[in-house]
């Protein structure tokens, strides 16, 4: 009897710390998430309620108190689906725009298979931290309408990634952006700068209608449309407030997926199975590792790894600045053991060079021993550029290069351009007593220079009056002309120029160009161009 009495007591202890959840647990909802919330890790109980455990020592419960409360369901739940269901948080949003998008959806079956099947690699971890933030898990479905889980998507405003991150504000939520890795396409980084973002958003508003629509439109424009229709008057419910057309339509596509998500068989549609398990775990990188070999020894296609590790966009994985990679759940152990036996060489064919002065593309590439076109294709150089200094590129990785790239040029490296001088051939005045030492210093020339376009020895001195060829670059010319030195303007094929500004002879030789007319004065002019010598009258 005794032993019957202390288990009936136990399970009597057990029941009343169940019940217990429902009646301490609180909806976000109703106030925003509290620090603690946020960053809170205690495991979760399938269902609606969050457990609380005792951190006192335990005191008996009567059989009264274990009865007056409810239990909550054990079962965990059967997929992805159930969970995020069990999940939904959010008040409903009842409008005509959600029964348009609803059946905007429903009538394409096909586009909600792609983009459900596509969400198999993702949404266990997003759902994973909306319950440990204690968040709605309606906000695991927002992808869908931002990018219908695509991490490679950019807008035409530049917004990347599932939760499509605008360059400044995935800055301002430490999402790193350079030359190796975009971490707004990152699928771990991303969620959580998006949530923290939905969590601060929730914080101003106090409620996620309004919290989606300001991640939407922005919180400052949503702001003042609440301070425009309290001046009026009016309520400032995510309803009533006057916004852009896309906002306006946001929200009401979110419910309609939340919806469709919650009774598939009403809109006829068939969800894939997900399963409620985690799709890839997390590895460390310890070496600099080529893209196409961390695949391999993975052994996992090269598409499916990019799809889960979208922020690399080069060929190498630096692991200075992407210390971790993500892999299906079953190859990152096969991924450790092959690592770990790997020697059939270096494990990265690439590196990165920081450039030590401005310079063109053609010699950046004859001394990282690339073709031009192959080193601008991997760096994505625009044409007509220079290299700045102190730029970071991509190179090959030569056998004798033993270190990994270093973590201040992992973190830091950046490609900064400067336009190609374009220079026009342009025709001067020698004035009294002119030189090409004389001509050279006013145009900021080099004196070698001028005399070669001139056929002349750089200690000659110009006759008054004589027509001086000279290259300038084509703002120079266009101020210039304005002044007193210039007389008259004729257009060689104009040529990129060297470190400098300068064309070789060879790049523009003198008269081998079409005459560009320059706007005639009120008066004709007369124009004098050298050509072999021999000057030649144009009229204007």
């Amino acid at each position: 009897m005794k032993l019957i009495a202390a288990t009936c007591i136990a399970g009597s202890l057990v029941l009343a710390g169940c019940a217990g959840t429902n009646n301490n647990s609180s909806s976000p909802s109703s106030s925003p998430p509290s620090s603690s919330q946020a960053g809170g890790t205690g495991s979760k109980v399938a269902g609606s309620a969050t457990p609380i455990y005792p951190r006192d020592a335990l005191s008996p419960l009567t059989s009264g108190q274990a009865r007056s409360q409810s239990v909550v369901t054990l079962a965990p739940p059967v997929d992805m689906w159930d969970r995020i269901r069990r999940g939904f948080k959010m008040p409903n949003l009842e409008s005509d725009l959600v029964r348009d998008r609803e059946q905007w959806y429903a009538s394409r079956p096909d586009y909600i298979q792609r983009m459900t099947e596509r969400s198999n690699k993702y949404i266990f971890h997003i759902v994973e931290e909306l319950e440990r933030r204690n968040m709605p898990t309606e906000l695991a479905l927002l992808p869908y309408i931002e990018s219908a889980f695509n991490p490679q998507a950019i807008s035409s405003a530049r917004a990347a990634g599932m939760w499509q991150f605008m360059p400044a504000t995935g800055t301002d939520f430490d999402l790193k952006q350079n030359i190796f890795r975009d971490d707004r396409r990152d699928v771990v980084a991303s969620t959580r700068a998006a949530l923290d973002y939905l969590q601060k958003l929730y914080g101003m508003f106090g409620d996620w209608q309004l919290a989606l629509a300001a991640y939407n439109w922005g919180e400052g424009s949503v702001s003042r449309a609440i301070a425009k229709n309290q001046r009026l008057g009016l309520p400032t419910t995510y309803s009533d407030l006057t916004m852009p057309a896309e906002t306006r339509m946001y929200v009401p596509k979110l419910q309609a997926v939340k919806n469709i998500v919650a009774n598939p068989q009403a809109f006829n549609t068939e969800l894939p199975l997900i399963a409620n398990h985690p799709y890839f775990q997390t590895v460390t990188l310890t070496r600099d590792l080529d893209v196409e070999l961390a695949a391999k020894l993975a052994d996992v296609r090269l598409e499916d790894f990019r799809a889960l590790n979208p922020a690399a966009h080069k060929p190498v994985l630096i692991a200075a600045g992407t210390p971790q990679i993500l892999l299906p759940w079953d190859n990152a152990a096969v991924f450790q053991r092959n690592f770990d036996a790997y020697s059939q060489g270096q494990y990265a064919s690439w590196t990165a060079w920081v450039v030590p002065g401005t310079m063109t593309v053609a010699d950046a590439a004859q001394r990282s021993g690339m073709s031009e076109s192959d080193l601008r294709s991997i760096n994505n150089i625009p044409p007509r550029m220079l290299i700045k200094a102190g730029s970071t590129l991509i190179v090959p990785r030569g056998a004798r290069v033993k270190e990994d790239v270093a973590a201040v040029v992992a973190d830091g490296g950046h490609l900064s351009f400067q336009p190609e001088i374009v220079t026009r051939r342009t025709t001067v005045k020698a004035g009294r007593a002119d030189s090409v030492a004389s001509i050279a210093h006013r145009y900021n020339l080099k004196p070698a220079n001028v005399a070669e376009w001139n056929d002349v020895k750089p200690n000659h001195a110009f006759k008054r009056g004589y027509s001086v060829v000279v290259y300038l670059p084509v703002r120079a010319t266009v101020a210039a002309r304005a002044g007193t030195g210039i007389r008259s303007t004729s257009h060689v094929a104009a040529a990129p120029a060297r470190r400098g500004g300068v064309p070789s002879k060879a790049a523009a030789p003198r008269g081998s160009g079409s005459v560009v007319k320059v706007p005639a004065s009120s008066k004709q002019q007369v124009v004098r161009e050298k050509r072999g010598g021999t000057p030649v009258k144009k009229k204007r």
